[in-house]
């Protein structure tokens, strides 16, 4: 079963009874000597509901509702906000969705409000940058939408039907590594503010970067990789028999890759064209 990181709740005998715990009767009663006893006018305490354990259907839903509200938000985004403020509301937020992920990555128990406050925020960042690359090259997004919905089918078909299993080592590897890159790609994006361009992001101006197409495929492929430790989540969570409120965890991570994933192929497609 899951356990607490409560020090008390994860004690073995956290909720069993102490005669039960210690096997004896302290005062050596019968259960009808303790039946003659009227127990009206005796503070019994509240009886704490049993929540309902996740399952693949919850995941799913809230996925859909997560990645429905994402969609709204960007598709508001890209009709009703002016050129003038496209580049300002994308920095905006994709640092806000960005401090948000780190805020409900840390959080003990998930918080559904702020999963879907940060679909809408992650809208406006997908809405902006989408825009923008629809503005270069006509009928890449639609290209890039595809791409990412059958890149996450084809990895749950290789996950399921090749029996892949996660190993601790597999997915230390896979964080470490996706840790450095999201170190990169903000150490990256301080410096160009600084006009200082360590080509991991290509400009869009000149000759293709070929270690901006690199580190593009680096992150389309750690993506693909946290899908599968999505994918792994979520099946031991229903296999634990984890509580309901941790499908929404399962539908954060599968949102926050998915959006990973649509980046990195829309930028891959933008080399391409070009």
């Amino acid at each position: 079963m899951l356990r607490s990181s409560n020090p008390i709740l994860s004690r073995q005998d956290a909720f069993t009874p102490a005669a039960q715990q210690y096997n004896q009767n302290p005062y050596n009663q019968s259960r009808a000597d303790y039946a003659q006893y009227p127990t009206q006018g005796y503070p019994q305490g509240p009886v704490e509901p049993i929540e309902a354990r996740m399952t693949f259907d919850d995941v799913v839903t809230k996925t859909a509702l997560t990645i429905g509200v994402l969609v709204i938000a960007a598709a508001l985004a890209w009709m009703f906000v002016p050129q003038a403020l496209y580049f300002p509301a994308l920095i905006g937020s994709g640092l806000i969705g960005f401090i948000v992920v780190l805020f409900v990555s840390f959080r003990r128990k998930i918080a559904p409000g702020l999963v879907l406050l940060y679909a809408a925020i992650e809208g406006i960042f997908i809405g902006m940058i989408s825009k923008i690359f629809e503005s270069l090259y006509d009928g890449i997004v639609v290209q890039a939408v595809i791409g990412t919905f059958a890149a996450a089918a084809v990895t749950l078909a290789a996950y399921k039907f090749f029996n892949i299993r996660v190993t601790p080592k597999f997915r230390r590897v896979v964080i470490i590594a996706t840790i450095a890159f999201a170190v990169a790609l903000l150490i990256n994006f301080v410096l160009s503010l600084f006009g200082v361009n360590l080509g991991l992001r290509d400009t869009g101006t000149g000759a293709i970067s070929l270690l901006a197409i690199a580190f593009s495929l680096l992150g389309a492929s750690l993506a693909v990789l946290n899908l599968v430790l999505d994918f792994d989540y979520i099946e031991q969570g229903v296999a634990m028999g984890a509580p309901a409120s941790e499908s929404w965890r399962g539908a954060f991570g599968l949102t926050v890759t998915m959006v990973w994933l649509y980046i990195e192929i829309l930028r891959l497609l933008s080399y391409i064209r070009r």
